[in-house]
C-alpha cells in the first residue's frame, strides 16, 4: 500500500518542487551573471592592452604579452565559477526534463524511473558535475578562444606594421623580442599558448559529445 501511495506526488509536494525549481533558477541566474563578469574583465583588459600597444608606432607590444597572464587568471576564475553554476543549471534542467515535461505531455511524472532519487542524492551529497578541466574547456569554447585569438592576431599585427611594415623574418623576430627574451622564444611560447588552449577546447568538446551519447543510450548523469 505504501508503494502505491508513493507512485504520485501530493499537491503540497508538487508545490514544494515548484518552489525548489524557482530557487534553483534564481541561483543559476546569479552565477550566470558572475560568469559574464569575468568575461567582461577579460575583454576590458585586452582592450586596454590594445589601446596602449597601438597608441603610437613606437609603443611596445609588451602589454599584449602581459595581458595574457590576466586573461588566463580570469579564465581560471571563470572555470571555477562555472563549476558552481553548472550544479544549479543541471538541477534546473533535471527538473525540467523529468518533472515539468512529463507533467505537461502526459500528466504522469514517471516516478517509477527514480529520477527523483537522483535529484535527492544530489542534494544530500552535493558535488561538482564536471571536472575543472572540462569547465575550462567549455569556457574557452564559449568565449575565451576568441579573446585569445584576438590577442594573438593583435600581437602579430603590431609586429607587422609598427613602426614600419615588416620586410624580413629577421626584422619580425627582432621586433618580437621582449626584454631579455629573444623574438623566437616569444613567438614559440605564443604558438604553444594558443595551441594549448585550442587543444583543451577540442578535448572538452570531444568529452562533452561522449557524455551526450552516454545519456542518449540510457545514462542518467547530471551536468
Amino acid at each position: 500500500m505504501a508503494e502505491e501511495e508513493r507512485e504520485r506526488f501530493t499537491t503540497a509536494e508538487i508545490g514544494a518542487v515548484a518552489h525548489l525549481y524557482r530557487g534553483e533558477v534564481y541561483r543559476s541566474t546569479i552565477w550566470r551573471t558572475r560568469l559574464d563578469t569575468t568575461t567582461n574583465w577579460s575583454v576590458v583588459t585586452l582592450g586596454v592592452a590594445l589601446s596602449i600597444s597601438f597608441a603610437s608606432p613606437e609603443a611596445s607590444p609588451l602589454p599584449l604579452v602581459l595581458v595574457g597572464v590576466l586573461i588566463v587568471f580570469f579564465l581560471v576564475l571563470e572555470a571555477r565559477r562555472y563549476r558552481y553554476f553548472n550544479v544549479w543549471r543541471a538541477r534546473c534542467r533535471w527538473m525540467e526534463t523529468h518533472f515539468y515535461a512529463p507533467m505537461l505531455l502526459e500528466g504522469d511524472l514517471h516516478l517509477e524511473e527514480n529520477w527523483q532519487e537522483v535529484l535527492a542524492k544530489d542534494y544530500l551529497r552535493p558535488e561538482y558535475h564536471v571536472s575543472f578541466a572540462s569547465a575550462m574547456g567549455r569556457r574557452i569554447r564559449r568565449n575565451y578562444l576568441w579573446i585569445l585569438l584576438i590577442q594573438t592576431v593583435a600581437f602579430a599585427g603590431k609586429v607587422a606594421v609598427h613602426p614600419t611594415p615588416v620586410e624580413t623574418w629577421g626584422q619580425a623576430l627582432e621586433r618580437s623580442a621582449v626584454g631579455p627574451l629573444p623574438g623566437w622564444v616569444v613567438i614559440a611560447v605564443g604558438g604553444l599558448y594558443i595551441l594549448w588552449w585550442s587543444g583543451m577546447a577540442y578535448w572538452s568538446w570531444r568529452r562533452d559529445n561522449a557524455r551526450a551519447r552516454r545519456r542518449g543510450n540510457g545514462g542518467s548523469g547530471m551536468g
